[in-house]
């Protein structure tokens, strides 16, 4: 059975980025399981896997415009550190659910500098080319509650 859209794909992966550090990797855990076509994963990596089958491993470089986008310098941001109410300790790296342009998401302290904060909207690896080791574990037909709720559930899972 070949990946395709409407399929429930399992895979194990490792994800580096061009100066190849893991960023993030399946080996060794639970396969990735998604629905294939529902975005439920970036679409550079989505469309690469279109026609593999069980068994097959492929190495794929995904530019930043087909996973998480390019940096957008609009939703980096100085603000105050009044705007952090009832938060005594407030240090780089820290994330927070924030109203951004493009909607409720979350922010991350990139910097302080006295009472001005520096915040990032971005997604985390925005800007970043993403490199898949993938090996194709499972392909099946998904089912009709998966397809109508957008994403595969697993055992126990029924949300």
């Amino acid at each position: 059975m070949q990946v395709a859209d409407n399929m429930a794909v399992s895979i194990h992966y490792t994800l580096t980025n061009d100066e190849g550090e893991v960023i993030d990797s399946s080996v060794g855990g639970e396969a990735l399981v998604f629905l294939q076509g529902a975005g439920n994963i970036i679409s550079g990596l989505e469309y690469a896997l279109v026609g593999k089958t069980v068994g097959d491993k492929l190495n794929v470089r995904i530019p930043p415009e087909e996973a998480y986008g390019e940096l957008v310098d609009d939703m980096i941001d100085v603000i105050s550190r009044e705007m952090f109410e009832g938060i005594d300790e407030i240090e780089v790296g820290m994330q927070f659910h924030a109203d951004v342009s493009s909607g409720p998401g979350i922010v991350t302290v990139v910097s302080i500098d006295g009472d001005n904060i520096t915040i990032d909207g971005n997604h985390p690896l925005a800007g970043v080319a993403l490199t898949f080791d993938v090996e194709v574990v499972d392909v099946r037909p998904a089912t009709a509650e998966e397809l109508s709720h957008g994403h595969i559930h697993g055992a126990g899972c029924h949300h």
